[in-house]
């Protein structure tokens, strides 16, 4: 199960390490190694969140999310990303961007870490609203009960993620503005940039997340409608064909998905120029981590572990607004990916010693039942 899940990162793995070795030797070895390292631990726990989504796909959309969906991850996210900001930033062509990020590395780091505020606005927004929306969401099982109880009393007010959102915008971005003005200006004029870019993150999530759970929901009804017509047809005495459930649902939890990931991949694309800022060895290091992060995805549906350690996913979503907090405060101060790395391990490892120990209590509950109902006399 493990060589078959993970079989393609680790020969990933090893074509990367070695590509390195022959681009500039044992250092760019080493370099590729941490990178990779870097990427899986900051991006845990969008594992565990892409495997709550992946799970309602069939398993053409899962070969999908790992064929095409890694290219866009690995190709996309890791080494055209980079570029296109700085072509962007910079007004530039993006040949002129790809022979920079060659030829003048220092240059090309600096451009890139000039756009970090806007990228950061963009993911922070993006990761924000999903953070709320699950947190304001009532749900059967709770793991913070004292918290997540009023969470979801409020709720029930239409609205109020986005609102919350937009003002924590609205705050980042004066709080940037303000403090650009006290330093003399020097970045005064990408506050608009700042403001714009969240609202951009903010519209991309309301539109992909509400065309993925629109067709979800068309998904549901239509598995509902089939059963009510096995049901029907098992009554009878009849056979009944299986209705054809329509791809849209499937593809656009498909874009979802990758409009997420793109997010996760803001602060390990900008941590990684804290290790190099040489974008063949970023585009190696980033590309073999996220061969993990998919092949965890899948490893996690297909064990069902999700379903085992029902504590997971919100462990997930609080680092997921952790995350969404570190990218907004990076707007303006530094934060090191160490800390970020850790926020997120935490929480989920938290979650999983909840998950254990719950699963723990029950089976000692049913253990406990069962010794009672045997104690009963059978006449009794």
């Amino acid at each position: 199960m493990v060589l078959k899940t993970f079989g393609w990162s680790f020969a990933v793995t090893a074509l990367g390490l070695v590509a390195a070795v022959l681009f500039g030797g044992w250092t760019a070895f080493g370099i590729v190694a941490i990178l990779s390292i870097l990427e899986i631990s900051l991006s845990f726990d969008n594992a565990v969140v892409n495997a709550g989504i992946l799970k309602k796909m069939n398993a053409f959309w899962q070969k999908i999310f790992l064929t095409i969906g890694i290219l866009i991850a690995v190709f996309g996210m890791r080494l055209v990303f980079p570029v296109v900001i700085v072509a962007v930033s910079a007004s530039m062509g993006p040949i002129e961007a790809v022979k920079l990020a060659l030829n003048d590395k220092d240059q090309y780091q600096q451009l890139v870490t000039d756009a970090h505020p806007s990228i950061a606005a963009f993911g922070g927004m993006f990761l924000l609203m999903i953070f709320l929306d699950f947190v304001f969401e009532d749900r059967d099982i709770k793991w913070l009960g004292w918290l997540e109880r009023p969470l979801a009393k409020l709720g029930k007010i239409d609205m109020l993620s986005v609102c919350i959102a937009l003002i924590v915008l609205l705050v980042s971005a004066m709080t940037f503005a303000k403090s650009a003005h006290q330093h003399g200006g020097t970045h005064a004029d990408k506050a608009e940039t700042v403001l714009i870019s969240g609202v951009g993150g903010l519209i991309t999530y309301l539109i992909v997340g509400g065309l993925s759970s629109y067709f979800e929901n068309k998904l549901e009804e239509e598995e509902e409608r089939e059963h009510e017509a096995e049901e029907e047809a098992k009554a009878k005495g009849k056979q009944v064909s299986l209705i054809q459930l329509s791809g849209k649902a499937a593809f656009f939890m498909f874009l979802y998905l990758e409009v997420l990931d793109a997010s996760f991949s803001f602060d390990g694309v900008i941590g990684a120029f804290a290790v190099t800022n040489d974008i063949v060895l970023m585009a190696l290091g980033l590309g073999i981590g996220a061969m993990y992060v998919r092949s965890l995805t899948v490893y996690l549906v297909r064990q069902g572990t999700l379903d085992d350690y029902v504590y997971l996913e919100h462990g997930a979503h609080y680092a997921i607004g952790a995350l969404a907090a570190v990218l907004l405060i990076t707007i303006q101060y530094e934060i090191h990916e160490l800390i970020t790395g850790s926020i997120g391990v935490l929480l989920i490892g938290a979650s999983f010693w909840s998950s254990v120990r719950r699963n723990k209590r029950l089976a000692a509950e049913e253990g406990s039942g069962s010794d009672d109902k045997a104690e009963v006399p059978s006449g009794v």
